[in-house]
């Protein structure tokens, strides 16, 4: 395991120090993700989160942040890096495992989130009643969230579904590659940070990313054309940041609540307003460059073309034991609560 404790005031106990009484016990952990340290999510969701943890239990855990896969292995093993314990801690998207944490597909259906701080508010309470003892039993899960609108980025205009007929377009995740399969494009999964080298040589035709990690990955200079949605979003993605299981049971229970109370829902929340906000500076930076923007107003064409995905998503889910439906009802009625819909 790729983790270092240091046990501060054996010494001091070993030599009878302090009255016999048990000195504070340090922990160090390592943390890792695919992304580079100057990236939103590295910069400001990560990092402030392991400030606040630092704070939270006075200096008794420190965490190290490893970027940009730094501990090796490639982005779809953060989740089992995690779990085997090869590392403490691991944030990552959930669809880079596919299949494996079926209910946090809900978030992903075509046009089912309109606010990401609302989604990852239900996403965390979804994750707390049907899924922290089942799906995601195997970690100590510490924030889930998604991200802002998800936005078209390819090498032709696209502003109708039958546009992308025929094109090679990446997708993050199982049911985003559903969505773009289902409206006429051959779906390339692969992780984020495979999109700069796979657009370049021409690998890929076009990638949907929120805007917001375009800057990170030189996207707008790489393609001219971007279509994005107003409304509902075409589609999120969903993340979590986990921690192996052994290294949690370590620490004490006062440390435990600590932690737990810089992260969340509230953190969930908080990292997923963080993306959203990342979006418009992003999105400035390609207006810049001169490229094409299509914002489609009208969605009714895209929706009628992605709607059966409701009916497979529900069916598939029933063979897995999982009331689909009632995940959909159950989501839309929390994000609702929480002032999305």
């Amino acid at each position: 395991m790729i983790n270092r404790r240091k046990l501060i005031g054996a010494a001091a106990l070993a030599l009878g120090l302090a009255g016999g009484a048990a000195q504070a016990q340090d922990y160090e952990f390592n943390l890792h993700g695919f992304l580079p340290a100057p990236a939103l999510i590295p910069a400001q969701i990560i990092d402030p989160w392991i400030e606040e943890v630092g704070k939270a239990t006075e200096g008794q855990v420190k965490i190290n942040h490893y970027y940009a896969m730094q501990l090796g292995g490639a982005p779809p093993q953060l989740m089992d890096q995690a779990i085997d314990g090869i590392v403490d801690l691991s944030w990552t998207v959930i669809g880079y495992t596919p299949g494996r944490f079926p209910s946090t597909e809900v978030f992903e259906l075509p046009f089912m989130v309109s606010d990401a701080g609302a989604a990852s508010s239900a996403y965390w309470k979804m994750m707390v009643e049907h899924m922290e003892d089942s799906e995601f039993k195997d970690v100590k899960v510490l924030g889930t969230w998604v991200h802002g609108p998800g936005v078209i980025h390819a090498n032709k205009k696209i502003e109708a579904p039958s546009d992308l007929e025929g094109m090679k377009v990446r997708g993050p995740s199982r049911q985003i590659n559903a969505l773009l399969k289902q409206l006429g494009a051959t779906p390339v999964g692969m992780p984020v940070p495979a999109v700069p080298e796979a657009l370049s040589k021409g690998v890929i035709d076009g990638t949907v990313i929120p805007w917001e990690v375009t800057g990170a990955l030189k996207t707008s200079e790489l393609v001219d054309n971007h279509t994005e949605f107003e409304g509902d979003y075409f589609y999120t993605v969903t993340f979590a940041l986990v921690m192996n299981r052994q290294s949690w049971d370590q620490l004490s229970p006062e440390l435990q609540t600590a932690i737990e109370g810089v992260s969340g829902e509230a953190f969930s929340v908080a990292a997923a307003n963080a993306m959203v906000g990342g979006d418009a500076a992003s999105r400035a930076n390609t207006e810049k460059l001169g490229n094409s923007i299509v914002t489609v107003s009208d969605t009714s064409a895209w929706r009628e073309a992605s709607e059966p995905l409701y009916d497979a998503w529900i069916a598939e889910m029933s063979e897995r034991g999982l009331d689909g439906q009632a995940l959909i009802d159950q989501a839309k009625a929390l994000m609702a609560e929480h002032g999305g819909s």
